[in-house]
């Protein structure tokens, strides 16, 4: 990210020879245990009887989804709690279509709703609204609450909050709107090069029933099958939580990061806001290394490979992997990292902040 710099936090193993797939759930269990074991025990200590509350800001397709869903992973799905703030809005207008679901929300929203806009204005704004048009700031804040007060007492990784800049102020109070008056804040913010969003976007495939997200081409799932009528590889969905399922690509998505280019330019801002306020804790995650220190810092696999499909005449098939190096926004070779070691930084600024 010009103009921020993001620490570079070594993951590279003293013992030689050893690799992980991380396409296995089990897999990824004994990576984590063996790259952050002691701290990731302390933090299970931790969240036995206490929260926290963390603010994703990164740029769309930063991997803010992915890693929380990891982070659950090896902490409990009970511990850990991500609240996507775009799916929560479109699950809750899709509920209201069912006429009981609505007077459920409006008379949530009439006892916790406060803002400028009156109500009424407020749920026309929702219901009849575009995907441009930014929903009052407090009507998403009774929108995030209602959410968290279902969800009962478990650490949340907030995001989609704030969306503007005007929202940052607010995002620093929201704990105690929500009566989490107690618990300590962050902010995490996410640094990935724009090269590494572009293909991320292109080739990203979500599952429709649990909504993980992996890439056809830099990170696959376990099961990688292929669609004679429509010549093309697919993904079924391995989330140990779900059943498989055909991952599938979003409308638009072929276009890159160009079709969502005024988000990005936002989303930067946001995390510059962020990174400038004082009192607040941040973790500092970053996606990409220089190429020339790589060998020094990360294990060879934990760097991201572009994976190139390919079956044979009889219906077998094959991946074959090739070095993937990028060019970062600072203009520096670099490569990409995979999730999990991304995550192993998180987990080790995690322990510095509640634990240290």
């Amino acid at each position: 990210m010009k103009g921020v710099e993001f620490p570079i936090f070594k993951t590279k193993s003293e013992a030689t020879g050893q690799s992980y797939n991380f396409a296995d759930p089990s897999e990824r269990k004994k990576y984590f245990e063996a790259k952050a074991g002691k701290q990731i025990d302390d933090l299970k200590r931790y969240l036995r009887t206490n929260t926290f509350v963390a603010y994703l800001l990164g740029k769309k397709q930063a991997g803010k989804g992915t890693y929380t869903k990891l982070l659950a992973e090896v902490f409990g799905s009970d511990k850990i709690r991500h609240i996507s703030v775009g799916d929560l809005v479109r699950e809750t207008e899709s509920a209201q279509k069912d006429p009981a679901e609505r007077k459920r929300l409006t008379e949530y929203l009439s006892r916790n709703y406060r803002g400028f806009m009156s109500l009424d204005d407020a749920l026309n704004a929702f219901l009849n609204r575009d995907t441009k048009t930014l929903l009052p700031t407090e009507f998403i804040l009774a929108l995030v609450k209602r959410e968290i007060e279902n969800a009962g007492r478990v650490s949340l990784f907030i995001d989609g909050f704030p969306r503007n800049m005007d929202q940052i102020t607010y995002s620093l109070y929201f704990r105690e709107l929500i009566n989490y008056r107690n618990d300590p804040d962050m902010f995490v913010l996410i640094d990935v090069p724009e090269k590494v969003i572009d293909e991320r976007i292109k080739y990203r495939r979500i599952c429709p029933k649990c909504f993980t997200s992996r890439n056809l081409s830099l990170n696959p799932s376990s099961i990688v099958k292929y669609d004679y009528g429509l010549k093309e590889f697919y993904l079924m969905c391995d989330n140990p939580e779900c059943t498989p399922t055909r991952m599938v690509g979003k409308e638009g998505d072929e276009l890159g990061i160009e079709s969502i280019r005024n988000r990005i330019e936002m989303d930067d801002k946001l995390i510059r806001r962020a990174f400038e306020l004082h009192g607040v804790p941040k973790i500092m995650l970053r996606n990409s290394i220089p190429t020339e220190i790589a060998d020094e810092i990360t294990d060879p696999y934990e760097v991201t490979e572009d994976l190139e499909h390919s079956i044979d005449e009889n219906g077998r098939i094959s991946t074959r992997s090739k070095s993937w190096e990028i060019i970062d926004d600072n203009g520096i070779p670099s490569v990409s990292l995979m999730p999990p070691p991304v995550v192993i930084s998180c987990i080790h600024q995690l322990h510095e902040i509640l634990i240290t």
